[in-house]
């Protein structure tokens, strides 16, 4: 299930997005990037439509995906 971004609380969603950048241990490419910018760039992806915030009920967790990968 998608959750509106727009309906989580400021303080939630940025720990949220840490949470989820911190966990990814994804690759951003030659150059090594802050947590406060990696924060900004999930931020923007969401903003965008780009990615999404989802609700598994199976696992009890939230997730941060890209919308095309979403099959809800």
């Amino acid at each position: 299930m998608i959750i509106p971004w727009q309906e989580v609380a400021p303080e939630t969603l940025d720990s949220l997005i840490e949470s989820f950048v911190l966990r990814e241990g994804t690759d951003y490419g030659e150059q090594e990037r802050t947590l406060v910018q990696k924060v900004a760039d999930v931020k923007q992806q969401l903003h965008s439509g780009e990615a999404v915030l989802v609700w598994s009920e199976l696992h009890e967790t939230v997730n941060i995906m890209p919308r095309g990968q979403f099959r809800g």
